[in-house]
């Protein structure tokens, strides 16, 4: 059984998300940044090349499904396992059995070829895990940061992030972020032995 390892849980404001992107009202206005390929040696990349993929949209689903907590991204055709509301190796996906107070998350991700947009399509409150970039991934540099849900998200390339985790037992967010959708993951238990406990009382 690994160790808790318990993580700070923040409002999500403007000056407190700067670092890590910013907050969205519209997500119409905004483009998502995506990053030209890199060089191989000491030619440069074309101007005007090696960024031309674009990007995809699409609904990113948060479900609870009794202590776990399952993801599902149609814009990359991604499911995930976000997180457990109860011990992992006892969790049931059946029924609920214990309080949705935090989630035990397991891993973490950055996109080095763009960022990425989440924008909550119902008003409902939502937490998201961060840290800012550098693979020295460490549990004491992620941060929750808690959406009252009248606003969404927009983070950099390279930031470190997982799914987002509903108060709700259901939360449909708009996802957009870069085609090439390169990944780069942190596991928790088996590089550092512990999962990341996430609190979801507002802060």
């Amino acid at each position: 059984v690994l160790d808790l390892f318990e993580i700070p849980l923040i409002k999500a404001t403007e000056e407190s998300i700067r670092e890590y992107g910013c907050l969205v009202d519209h997500p119409g206005d905004y483009e998502i940044e995506i990053v030209q390929w890199p060089a191989q040696g000491w030619r440069a990349v074309d101007e005007d090349t090696g960024n031309e993929g674009g990007w995809v949209e699409g609904v990113f689903y948060c479900d609870w499904k009794g202590d776990v907590l399952y993801g599902s991204n149609n814009a990359v055709n991604g499911n995930y396992v976000l997180g457990w509301c109860a011990n992992p190796q006892t969790a049931s996906s059946e029924h609920q059995t214990v309080p949705r107070e935090r989630v035990s998350l397991w891993h973490m991700n950055y996109h080095p070829d763009g960022g990425q947009l989440f924008y909550p399509l119902e008003s409902q409150p939502f937490v998201v895990p961060l840290a800012l970039p550098g693979d020295d991934l460490k549990p004491d540099k992620v941060i929750g940061f808690w959406f009252d849900g009248a606003r969404g998200l927009y983070i950099h390339p390279d930031i470190w992030h997982e799914g987002l985790f509903p108060i709700d037992n259901k939360h449909r967010f708009l996802d957009r972020q870069g085609r090439v959708h390169g990944r780069v993951s942190c596991d928790f238990g088996e590089e550092f032995g512990v999962y990341l406990s996430v609190p979801l009382a507002p802060p």
